[in-house]
């Protein structure tokens, strides 16, 4: 009788090490003795509550791609080999909560709405054993309830420095899907191209998203003379928006203002304070291109650009307006992320137009010609119906009345903001910035820092200077991947995992359940996700931990 207890224990602890689910749900609850569910070709999809077709095609295209086989879809349960998707009223603040249950009656799902029974399906999919040849897989019985504890959970891609096409656009997407994100920020304009088409000033891209050099390695040892590009047309924009929607993400655009423009600037120099200047560039670092060229340049090299947007012509607000009237209706996120960030103020001091502007107004300095310059255009984009977003600069001068604040220089500025009584979304260097190393022993590449993988699952989005009240206004988090120093796909899903695992359960999971010793346990089976995926990511176990 001890052998047989013993035996049944040891079933049921089986069972619990088969749960490998990245972000932690809220609550798993095992059976004593463990059982499993066959999921096989022969399974069918039972629609029990309508509009669920976008879980349906997420786990089939799943199966298909790893498992070599898709599921029949019903209306109707046959037997008990069934997945049952449907609705139940789960009150939660915040959509996505979900119940999925794993027993003798079949594999049951509901959400509290069509995103729920989505990320219930994301959980499902994490329940799935390794793909073998007998194409049946065997899903533990389980009890999940669980709901997001942010509204906002994001990555940023910067395709500014270094252009992504389409194809792994849609792959980052999916990666976010797979962990319960939903908010991409797509960094779509920078010093160094512009990557959206805009028709009606067609040089933004014939000019403005290609450069003609790059500088080379993290020191700049001079200029690689290759020219270098990519934009996205509006088509293959509404594309990746509608890809996106069928994913439960939100793709939130960025079209940098007033610095971060050189690009832009190249194209239509009167965008300039100075029109006719040269763009600063060290002739050691432009290319022999650059060095021929007497105007305006894309920017060749890393870092901030003195030539910016000019706050003292009413053209350049006109030119800016006409760009958000392209670019609002092909997001139907209800934010626009205006960067507003490192904005060097030299031309702005010499300028004629920004000094009268700054007379006329009775500005007292510069900051607070880049506050007008915020505000103006807040006005016209809260005009089209969304709201404005900045990064934490635009705090400087005096912060504009709707707008939602990204703390970056740490959470200063997100805990000024907040006090304010402003929606607030925290992304500081120290926590969440995915370009910096994750290794002491630099293995790439990259533009510096240090952010282990459990400095990264132990930071808290709520900073506890914040009264309780004042936390409500943190909206959530979300990480940044800037490209500099990445060329290509491959790394950029390098540096992003396994990071992005420890954001997902921070911004997902309870406060109270997050466990570093758990996670870590859980990561040797996600890396055998990666595996399957063919995704690359950093997987030297020892340097994971902060020392």
């Amino acid at each position: 009788m001890k052998l047989l207890l013993a035996g049944l224990l040891l079933c049921g602890f089986s069972a619990v090490a088969q749960v490998n689910i990245i972000p932690q749900p809220a609550s798993v609850k095992m059976p004593r003795i463990m059982a499993d569910f066959s999921l096989s070709p022969s399974t069918n999809i039972v629609l029990e509550g309508g509009g669920l077709e976008n879980s349906v095609s997420f786990f089939n295209d799943y199966l298909k791609e790893f498992y070599g086989f898709t599921l029949k879809t019903t209306s109707k349960p046959k037997g008990r080999n069934n997945i049952i998707l449907n609705f139940e009223r789960i009150d939660d603040s915040i959509p996505g909560a979900y119940h999925l249950s794993v027993d003798q009656k079949g594999i049951y799902i509901a959400g509290d709405n069509a995103t729920g029974v989505f990320y219930g399906i994301q959980t499902l999919i994490q329940l799935l054993p390794m793909p073998n040849d007998l194409q049946k897989l065997s899903i533990p019985y389980v009890q999940i309830k669980d709901k997001p504890r942010f509204a906002y959970r994001g990555l940023m891609l910067d395709v500014g420095r270094h252009f992504m096409p389409v194809p792994f656009v849609k792959k980052f997407i999916d990666y976010l899907a797979l962990h319960k994100m939903n908010e991409f920020h797509w960094h779509l304009t920078e010093d160094q191209g512009w990557r959206i088409e805009i028709k009606k000033y067609p040089r933004l891209t014939e000019v403005g998203a290609w450069r003609d050099g790059t500088v080379i390695g993290r020191h700049w040892t001079g200029n690689d003379n290759t020219r270098y590009g990519g934009f996205y047309t509006q088509d293959q924009i509404k594309e990746v928006v509608a890809y996106a929607a069928k994913r439960y993400i939100t793709i939130i655009p960025e079209i940098e203002m007033p610095g971060h423009g050189s690009a832009a600037i190249a194209a239509y120099p009167w965008l300039s304070c100075f029109p006719d200047e040269k763009t600063n560039i060290p002739d050691s670092l432009l290319s022999e291109e650059g060095k021929k060229a007497k105007g305006k340049l894309v920017y060749e090299q890393w870092g901030v650009a003195e030539d910016v947007f000019c706050a003292g012509k009413d053209s350049v607000f006109k030119f800016l307006q006409d760009v958000i009237d392209e670019v609002a209706p092909l997001f139907p996120s209800k934010y626009i992320h205006v960067g507003g960030d490192e904005c060097p103020k030299t031309h702005w001091k010499r300028c004629p137009l920004c000094q009268k502007r700054m007379r006329d107004l009775g500005l007292k300095d510069e900051h607070e010609l880049q506050s007008y310059f915020i505000q103006r255009m807040e006005k016209y984009i809260n005009s089209k119906g969304k709201t404005l977003i900045g990064w934490d600069e635009i705090l400087e001068g005096g912060l504009a009345p709707n707008a939602v604040v990204m703390s970056w220089r740490g959470e200063k500025g997100g805990i000024e903001a907040a006090r304010q009584k402003h929606t607030v979304i925290m992304t500081p260097t120290t926590y969440v910035y995915f370009d910096y190393s994750q290794t002491k022993h630099e293995d790439s590449i990259v533009i510096g820092g240090y952010l282990p993988l459990e400095k990264v699952y132990k930071y808290e989005p709520i900073p506890s200077e914040l009264s309780a009240g004042d936390g409500h206004y943190i909206l959530g988090a979300q990480a940044n991947i800037w490209t500099e120093y990445m060329t290509n796909p491959s790394k950029v899903e390098y540096m992003m995992f396994p990071r992005v695992d420890a954001l997902s359960e921070v911004v997902w999971s309870p406060k109270s359940t997050r466990n570093w010793e758990d996670f870590k346990k859980r990561l040797p089976y996600q890396f055998k996700r990666y595996d399957l995926w063919g995704t690359h990511y950093f997987g030297d176990v020892e340097e994971f931990e902060t020392h």
